[in-house]
């Protein structure tokens, strides 16, 4: 989402560097540079406005111009900025009461609350070991209700039985004495949304707060639509006076104005941010974690947290072993892509990596994820017996494989060959740990 930003910002701080010595007047150069790249950005132009003031007043100080390298002093207050500008610290959601919470969701039609609904419900399950009752009060849309059905039933969680002929405050209220009957710790209301904020949609939400007093009122707000994501917080914040901010498609290709926007002007934490379209791709915010990706310096801890998530420990040492034992089978590695896959996209991944960008401006990782998809073709099209022993490929066995994933013999010999080549590879090293060498094999595949 950040990377028109982030290169703009990477060149104004190359510029910097050239100079030699940081003075008044180069600091000014720099932040109009800065200034023009946060607006274009679709920042708010108060936040914007508030930011550089604050960061021109600390880079003016006495410990920036006399250091050795005032142009990373400089990147230093400006990452610290942005990381105050966010939050400064992650705030998470508040869940001590008595059961059942009520968490409220809000936010104009096509926010996603829904979506947002059941993986929230899937973080508490699974991330908090809670147990969420879900509940649709959006009568306008019928699909709605349906969807959220659909999802819980994906999930495994109950989800009431809402009717469009009720009124949402009687559903609302049946929701929560099931959900207190059946002893759960949260009830997840979906609530209407409109296409715009208005006074009717305002009154309805006002009157579920005051039926069911929610533990905690979430705006839902698309990261994409830039400023107009602030406009809606704030008429929201008026009626409802919410809790936290959910921003989602933060993997969209948007400027990102909303995220450095809304924590400054409404004054609420942002708790969570929707990353993708599964039902996971919902991650607790971390104000220092993405402004170290937008200046370019990656997310480290994000990139392991996912790791852990994708790899169990279990898996890793059976891992060990067959390498160990020379009995690493190109079904063992279809269920390392499997794992590498729900790390993300070769995009995503080398965004938490620090510098890793700049390393491949000119690599096209739009290749690079056909030819990981092809090779998970062409594994597939072939028997178990094949998978676990490559020596029985023979002319005609090729050829099956060949047409049945769309490529051809010319690369299904390439990618036995390299198959091979790894293999020997991890016979020379296994002493490294087969865990190691498993960070390699990817680019035996490019």
């Amino acid at each position: 989402m950040f990377e028109t930003l982030t290169d703009k910002l990477d060149l104004t701080f190359k510029r910097l560097r050239g100079q030699g010595k940081i003075s008044e007047k180069n600091i000014d150069e720099a932040l109009r540079e800065v200034r023009l790249a946060l607006l274009e950005a679709d920042v708010h132009f108060k936040v914007v406005k508030g930011f550089l003031e604050s960061v021109k007043t600390k880079a003016l100080g006495q410990e920036v111009l006399l250091s050795l390298t005032p142009d990373q002093q400089f990147v230093k207050i400006v990452r610290e900025e942005l990381t105050s500008l966010l939050g400064g610290s992650q705030q998470e959601l508040d869940l001590r009461g008595t059961p059942p919470l009520v968490i409220m969701l809000v936010g104009l039609q096509g926010s996603g609350k829904t979506t947002t609904l059941a993986k929230l419900a899937l973080f508490l399950q699974r991330e908090k070991k809670r147990k969420p009752y879900l509940v649709s009060a959006d009568v306008y849309r019928p699909a709605a209700m349906e969807q959220l059905k659909i999802l819980g039933g994906d999930l495994g969680i109950p989800v009431h039985d809402s009717r469009p002929e009720k009124p949402p405050l009687q559903i609302c209220q049946e929701a929560f004495e099931e959900a207190r009957k059946q002893f759960h710790d949260f009830l997840l209301v979906d609530t209407a949304g409109r296409l715009h904020v208005d006074e009717e949609l305002m009154r309805e939400l006002k009157a579920i707060k005051e039926l069911l007093k929610p533990h905690q009122i979430l705006l839902i707000a698309d990261a994409m639509t830039g400023q107009d994501a602030v406009n809606q917080a704030e008429g929201f914040n008026k009626w409802l006076d919410f809790t936290g901010i959910v921003l989602t498609k933060m993997d969209g290709d948007a400027r990102g104005g909303a995220a450095l926007s809304m924590r400054q002007i409404v004054g609420k934490p942002i708790l969570f941010s929707g990353v993708g379209e599964k039902l996971d791709a919902l991650e607790p915010f971390h104000p220092e974690r993405l402004a170290s990706r937008i200046l370019g310096m990656g997310d480290v801890l994000s990139l392991i947290e996912k790791a852990q998530q994708a790899y169990k420990e279990k898996e890793g040492e059976q891992l060990e072993k067959l390498a160990k034992k020379n009995q690493f089978s190109l079904e063992d590695f279809q269920a390392q892509l499997q794992q590498l896959k729900k790390m993300g996209s070769i995009g995503e991944l080398l965004d938490l990596v620090p510098g890793a960008r700049k390393l491949t401006q000119k690599a096209d990782l739009g290749q690079a994820e056909k030819e990981l998809k092809r090779v998970e073709a062409i594994i597939n099209s072939m028997t178990l017996q094949e998978r676990r022993n490559p020596a029985i490929l023979n002319g005609s066995r090729r050829r099956r494989i060949a047409q049945g994933s769309g490529t051809t013999v010319t690369e299904i010999n390439r990618l036995i060959k390299q198959f091979l080549e790894m293999k020997k590879m991890m016979q020379r090293f296994n002493k490294m740990g087969a865990r190691a060498l498993f960070n390699r094999m990817p680019a035996a595949f490019h």
